[in-house]
């Protein structure tokens, strides 16, 4: 069974998600990607592949994005993860545990950096989550980006397949001062992490998760074909 859900954050914004309900007291939870949503293929395939497991899972879009209010901001790494914890903390209060954070690309950072906040959960997954924020910048918005946001102090985004946006100056000097070696490092011993990366990924390069891999205290590697 599926139903909506509305979760307030720390900043008064509603989060909109759906439940996968099976009435587990055990809950997975699923973090969208950059640009992306709960309505992501990947989200719902495997929320819905947990539900037939017997497992209630929850996709929500975090702030800025999909159904949710806020305005989209390029970085806000931390405020991501804050809203993640709006999210446990509200089905704490229900009575249910979070047992597993998973979360695709950018999400997978998310998920490493809450785990590196908040000490509660005891296992996270990170599918295609980038080691260094630096990486892919120029590539995805060309050699001169630094130029036109010191000038102009933001850059237009038109994209066929992520949609218009605007990068400012001030999200992407968050995004630059987002430091996952940090936060994988201060992840604790006791949660298991699980680092799964297409060995053909053109976009979050393979060597990312590798350089994860060698600093998180209980981690296992696993690459796809995909």
């Amino acid at each position: 069974m599926q139903q909506k859900v509305m979760i307030p954050n720390k900043r008064g914004e509603k989060l909109v998600g759906v439940l996968h309900e099976t009435g587990s007291e055990k809950l997975v939870v699923l973090c969208h990607g950059f640009r992306s949503s709960k309505e992501f293929d990947i989200m719902v395939n495997l929320a819905a592949a947990l539900e037939k497991e017997g497992i209630s899972a929850f996709r929500f879009d975090f702030s800025g994005n999909g159904e949710s209010d806020g305005s989209f901001h390029y970085g806000n790494y931390e405020s991501e993860a804050e809203d993640l914890r709006s999210v446990v903390d509200y089905f704490t209060g229900l009575n249910r545990t979070t047992v597993v954070l998973i979360g695709h690309c950018k999400g997978g950072d998310d998920v490493l950096l809450y785990s590196s906040m908040y000490h509660d959960i005891p296992a996270v997954v990170n599918v295609s989550g980038r080691y260094d924020p630096k990486g892919g910048i120029e590539e995805r918005f060309g050699k001169n980006v630094w130029e036109i946001l010191k000038k102009d102090g933001y850059i237009d985004v038109k994209s066929q397949t992520e949609g218009d946006y605007r990068v400012t100056e001030e999200s992407m000097t968050e995004r630059l001062n987002t430091n996952i070696r940090e936060a994988c490092l201060s992840i604790d011993e006791s949660c298991r992490v699980l680092t799964v990366h297409g060995s053909t990924d053109t976009v979050n390069p393979v060597e990312d998760a590798k350089e994860i891999a060698k600093i998180v205290p209980n981690q296992c590697l696993y690459f796809t074909s995909s």
